[in-house]
């Protein structure tokens, strides 16, 4: 194992990574994929040093004693900030957690693992699996393509030109504000107890819809869709095109917009062509393909993150949205050997 105290600005390059685990307090973070070797840039570091190990393929950035104990004491009086850069393969799974300072991912196909408290992050081009956790972290993300799953107290979560084979979004009072397509057979669950939430899909968009809101306004430009409603709840349903998608939206208060987009070929209709551009391809080719790299769901995801179904809040959300579980968990240090 090769471990490193870094308390000025350094640069570290890596033979490879397979996994990467980030915990920072303040400042900024980026995980650049690269098709060069690994490397971490440290631009500037305030406070606590970082720590910095490299064991078995996974490398590590934290602090030798972040613990949620002492966590609090570093919040006060002095910073502890870093302001870091990270390039890895494409297929690295990447772990992040911060409590305030902002974070960018871009270009990472495998599985990515974000945890916040108040930080806000960006994802760019990022077309692996998406699981999020925020209290009050907004996260913005252009061109994602598979699942999504985003848990957060009041942070916002903005989408844009990607291809969702499934969104899972669940928030107290947290907007969510997406233009995107939806896979042929994908589904999209918003629940949130006062966040509004607008949502525009290509005009050409197959789904059943099925919307809820309590007291909050709804407005659909789908003529398919109708609305109604009695003293305790507004409804408003129907099915677009074949119906093989799914959308559904739950919220007491907030305000639920569905908006049509234009029919231009979108990122879902490359993504509906490639399995049989790929298959006749592969007809053609020599065993040395390699398996198809596609987005999955486990038995345990579905089980955990399948009942969004009300927008009453829970204690699973609180569980979800605590600090020490946004910040502490994505990874721990290591205690041996010591190289500066």
């Amino acid at each position: 194992m090769s471990r490193w105290i870094i308390d000025s600005p350094t640069t570290l390059d890596f033979d490879g990574v397979v996994a990467l685990r980030v915990r920072i307090v303040a400042g900024s973070v980026a995980v650049l994929a690269t098709a060069d070797r690994p490397r971490i840039e440290v631009n500037e570091v305030s406070g606590q040093p970082l720590l910095v190990t490299h064991e078995a393929g996974i490398l590590t950035v934290s602090y030798e004693d972040l613990t949620w104990e002492g966590l609090r004491g570093w919040l006060r009086p002095k910073r502890h900030s870093a302001n870091i850069t990270i390039m890895v393969q494409k297929d690295c799974p990447t772990q992040l957690g911060v409590v305030n300072a902002t974070a960018i991912v871009s270009g990472v196909s495998a599985r990515t693992s974000l945890k916040s408290v108040s930080g806000d992050m960006t994802l760019d081009g990022v077309t692996g699996a998406v699981d999020a956790n925020t209290v009050s972290g907004n996260i913005e993300a252009q061109g994602l393509e598979g699942h999504v799953i985003f848990r957060s107290v009041s942070g916002d979560l903005t989408l844009a030109d990607g291809c969702v084979g499934r969104l899972d979004a669940r928030t107290v009072n947290g907007g969510l504000t997406a233009d995107v397509a939806l896979a042929p057979t994908g589904e999209m669950r918003v629940t949130t107890l006062s966040g509004d939430v607008a949502i525009r899909l290509p005009a050409g968009t197959d789904a059943r819809v099925d919307l809820r809101s309590a007291s909050g306004q709804m407005r659909s430009d789908f003529d398919p869709l109708t609305s109604a409603g009695d003293p305790g709840s507004k409804t408003m349903a129907g099915t677009l095109g074949g119906g093989s998608g799914k959308l559904s939206v739950s919220t007491m208060s907030g305000d639920v917009t569905i908006l049509q987009g234009s029919q231009r070929e979108g990122p879902c209709d490359a993504a509906a062509s490639g399995p049989e551009e790929t298959a006749a391809a592969g007809s053609a080719e020599t065993a040395t393909t390699s398996p198809a790299k596609t987005a999955t769901t486990s038995p345990a995801d579905a089980a955990a993150y399948g009942r969004a179904e009300t927008a009453k809040a829970s204690p699973a959300d609180a569980a979800a949205a605590d600090p020490e579980t946004a910040v502490m968990g994505t990874g721990g240090s290591t205690k041996e050997g010591e190289a500066r």
